[in-house]
């Protein structure tokens, strides 16, 4: 038993995710208050914050060491350590690409952290939502579920257990666009989401399948090791790039991989078109920074051209989409393509960051995932709060929102403006990060990377039109006659709040969260 504890203590996080997914839909015959099931999910996400929050303050780590694998001793640098990563169940091969299955780090801790808030925030948002449904324990195991699938995503050393949290964290995603099973736009968001997702890691497991047959390993440093010996990239090699790129692709909504994005996000319910949209997307992201800055780093002369064209495009299309879209869900869904697109800046960049420097690059990109997680999932929670008090979705039902609801017009303008990039809010600061990483690297790179970050400036712009137009409808336009002021749901007003807070708070005060992205950044190629 003891040997067993040794071997799982480093995974009690997913452990108390797992069991907690476990026990909530048996919780949901004894209880009559449903709340309790929210209660207990929100505080299974609190207690795992509360660990991966300890395992990066250096003062406490030393006396946490029983989180950690058995064989690490306790040492004033384990800190230090947690950058480079603790390996979990380590693989018969040895040598300097040898891997844990699983590593615990700074990268996975941070990503993690992410997931976690946005399942938080989420949960907040259900219990109003969902009340006319049944299943509520299915709901929240399932959600539960799906944070442990990105867990292991941000865990995982290996392609084949990349796959796996992809996998885990998808199929529970797919019965929660479908949770509302009496309205048609629901159950058809579920099984377009179900088709392209099938077909998507389909073409995931074909690439990683290539690669394993043409490198003989499926670890990620293993990988490295082999695609930079001497004919490393072979045809399946090659193949095999082009089928993750498309496979994972699916998952960030790049484009043209985004078409199911609008349908999914406008008929999922709204707590879970913000999971996809500010949670479920990073899962995917962490998995492109694992496979191309670690894994194929040494063919970027064969890929950083192609994602940095994919960039630009996927911002590009996302936002001219966006611009002709009257339904507010299906234009947030269309903006987080383009947001997608600005993230996607940050592979090719880091690609070019000289060994040994700070890792702009990535940081940027993980900058302005954390700021995206906050501002994305606040629009679509005042969406979710409007939703509960009977307010539509299209623009048109906006209209005087400013006076029915000022807190409520007040927030979804701060997170509107941040994703424009707006100063003094958390989008401009992430933007100013992720896009001036592009111009520092053009110094010693390639000169092409500054026209990333100039693509990016020109995008934010464009944006700038289509999110004025919600704000003229809230502000602007007056309401219908006779339409009343609107009570909220505390727990709904709640999450839009720490939203709310966190979109102005790193944008006033972006320093700690630069060192935080920087730290997290280290943690996969420091």
């Amino acid at each position: 038993m003891a040997d067993l504890w040794g071997l799982f203590q480093p995974l009690l996080p997913q452990l108390v995710l797992l069991g907690a997914a476990l026990v909530i839909p048996a919780l949901d015959w004894l209880v009559k208050d449903k709340r309790i099931l929210a209660g207990t999910a929100l505080g299974a996400l609190l207690v795992v914050a509360a660990f991966e929050v300890l395992l990066l303050i250096p003062q406490t780590i030393e006396w946490m060491t029983w989180l950690l694998p058995p064989d690490i001793p306790s040492a004033p640098s384990l800190s230090t350590q947690l950058e480079a990563g603790f390996q979990l169940f380590p693989t018969a091969e040895t040598g300097p690409g040898a891997m844990g299955l699983l590593v615990i780090s700074t990268f996975s801790v941070g990503f993690t952290l992410i997931f976690l808030a946005v399942g938080i925030l989420a949960i907040l948002c259900s219990p109003r939502l969902i009340a006319r449904e049944k299943n509520h324990g299915e709901y929240y195991a399932l959600l539960l579920g799906s944070i442990l699938g990105m867990t292991i995503v941000a865990l995982a050393g290996d392609l084949f257990i990349l796959f796996v949290g992809l996998e885990l964290s998808g199929l529970a995603t797919f019965a929660l666009a479908g949770f509302l099973k009496r309205e048609t736009p629901s159950a058809e968001a579920a099984t377009k989401y179900f088709i392209i997702g099938g077909f998507s890691s389909a073409v995931t497991l074909y690439g990683i399948s290539l690669l394993y047959g043409a490198l003989g390993t499926t670890r990620i440093p293993g990988v490295a090791d082999a695609v930079g010996s001497p004919g490393g990239l072979g045809a399946l090699t090659t193949v095999g790039l082009v089928f993750l790129i498309a496979g994972i692709g699916f998952k960030i909504t790049a484009v043209p991989f985004h078409a199911w994005a609008p349908d999914v996000y406008e008929g999922a319910p709204t707590p879970i078109a913000a999971f996809l949209a500010a949670g479920s997307k990073k899962m995917g992201f962490a998995a492109y920074f694992k496979v191309f800055l670690v894994a194929l780093l040494a063919l970027k002369a064969d890929w950083d051209l192609a994602l940095g064209a994919l960039a630009v495009l996927t911002m590009t299309v996302g936002n001219l989409l966006a611009i002709a879209q009257t339904n507010i869900k299906r234009l947030l869904a269309y903006s987080s393509v383009a947001q997608a697109g600005y993230i996607l800046i940050a592979l090719p960049v880091q690609a070019h960051v000289a060994v040994g420097d700070t890792p702009i690059g990535l940081a940027g990109g993980i900058i302005h995932i954390l700021t995206h997680a906050f501002m994305k999932s606040g629009a679509f929670f005042v969406v979710a709060a409007l939703a509960t008090v009977g307010v539509g979705e299209s623009l048109q039902s906006y209209s005087g929102l400013r006076s029915r609801s000022p807190f409520l017009a007040f927030a979804m303008a701060v997170f509107l403006l941040s994703l424009a990039g707006i100063p003094p809010l958390a989008g401009f600061a992430s933007k100013f990060y992720l896009f001036s990483s592009a111009v520092k690297v053009t110094l010693n790179g390639p000169d092409w990377l500054v026209w990333l970050a100039i693509a990016g400036v020109l995008n934010s712009a464009l944006s700038l039109y289509y999110y004025a137009r919600i704000l003229r409808y809230m502000y602007v336009v007056p309401a219908e006659s006779g339409a009343s002021r609107l009570r909220l749901s505390p727990s709904v007003a709640a999450a839009v709040a720490i939203a709310f807070v966190a979109t102005v708070l790193i944008g006033v005060f972006p320093g700690p969260f630069f060192q935080f992205a920087e730290r997290v950044a280290a943690g996969l190629v420091g």
